[in-house]
């Protein structure tokens, strides 16, 4: 079965959009279903209806122009893979824009349906991962606070009021995974008549 990938056009240009519309039509392997708009406001307005998987945008729109067309479409929907569609002459400004967030760039009349369809896979797999990596860091700076343990048992309260072993608080609140071990004082206090002649202090 075929994947299927929604993708916002932002272009005013009709032949510029028939274009691409054409060159995605001839992809095998996915199956893309295209949705057109001519402005900005129209992109940031259907990307809010939900559905979008990738955006492709031109950065001279009627109602924006240059990388205030990236900066507010991003800025209202930062977790949406956005391609920057562009001529060659603004390839400047489209590094620039990938610098700001955004996770791919194409040129206008330059492009095969492989490397358009490549700059998508790209484009959503790295937001992907970028947003994984957000997450787990989110998590990490929950660690750094002060948390409430137990002078006893040394066990951890959470923010909904149960108490959790260390090893059961830290796995859910970041990506660390913990692999047992004994250290060397607690083999000696506990395995003591296990351990090889002459590995005690004594």
């Amino acid at each position: 079965m075929k994947q299927r990938i929604t993708v916002l056009i932002v272009e005013d240009s009709l032949d510029d959009f028939y274009l691409l519309e054409e060159t995605l039509s001839t992809a095998e392997d996915i199956e893309v279903v295209l949705r057109h708009v001519s402005r900005l406001e129209e992109a940031v307005a259907a990307a809010a209806e939900g559905g979008v998987d990738v955006a492709i945008i031109d950065l001279a729109l009627p109602d924006s122009f240059g990388l205030d067309t990236f900066d507010v479409f991003h800025r209202h929907h930062p977790l949406i893979p956005t391609i920057i569609m562009t001529g060659a002459m603004d390839r400047e400004m489209a590094l620039e824009a990938v610098r700001r967030g955004a996770q791919d760039y194409l040129f206008k009349g330059e492009n095969t349906s492989r490397a358009v369809i490549h700059s998508i896979r790209y484009a959503i797999e790295r937001q992907r991962l970028t947003t994984a990596l957000k997450e787990a860091m989110e998590r990490v700076k929950q660690l750094e606070g002060m948390l409430p343990i137990c002078s006893i048992c040394k066990n951890i309260r959470d923010d909904k009021g149960y108490w959790n072993s260390v090893e059961s608080y830290i796995t859910h609140h970041s990506m660390a995974v913990f692999s047992h071990s004994i250290c060397p004082d607690c083999a000696q206090k506990h395995y003591k008549e296990f351990l090889p002649p002459g590995s005690t202090d004594e």
